[in-house]
């Protein structure tokens, strides 16, 4: 028992020996390489503080409910083509973040936010073919039935 006791006790003067360098270094400048802390981010803007306007200005989003595509016109494109997908629950402006193309899922899509169940986006260049179109909006994606893609 007494050797049990002896050997916990020397295990935790071990540990406590290799984390006292480690936790008895500090930065000197923000973003600085420190031996035994590995780069820190002390001292920089991002944990200084926070700006109340901003957070003020922030949109809020509704999370709660969850995008839906109902139908997308015409269901037959070409890359250039604009399509207007219709739904419901797509948030507001603030809150819209993107319109992809399965065919072109890389490919940025240039698209115009109507109102919280229309959107106006133009199909990218794509491969012919079948592809889906994934919206994601504030309450989370949607993705809509296959869309024909056709060749330019």
């Amino acid at each position: 028992m007494r050797t049990w006791r002896s050997s916990v006790i020397m295990l935790l003067g071990l540990i406590g020996a290799m984390v006292s360098p480690i936790t008895g270094s500090f930065a000197e400048e923000p973003g600085a390489m420190v031996d035994g802390a590995g780069f820190t981010l002390y001292g920089t803007e991002s944990i200084k503080g926070s700006d109340a306007a901003k957070v003020d200005r922030d949109p809020v989003c509704d999370r709660s409910k969850r995008p839906r595509i109902a139908k997308v016109e015409p269901d037959e494109a070409k890359p250039g083509d604009k399509v207007v997908i219709s739904g419901e629950n797509f948030g507001t402006k603030d809150c819209f973040h993107t319109v992809t193309f399965s065919a072109a899922s890389k490919a940025p899509v240039d698209f115009k936010f109507m109102n919280d169940s229309t959107i106006e986006a133009t199909v990218p260049d794509a491969k012919a073919g079948m592809s889906f179109i994934i919206i994601v909006a504030g309450g989370g994606s949607a993705q809509s039935k296959p869309v024909l893609i056709k060749s330019k």
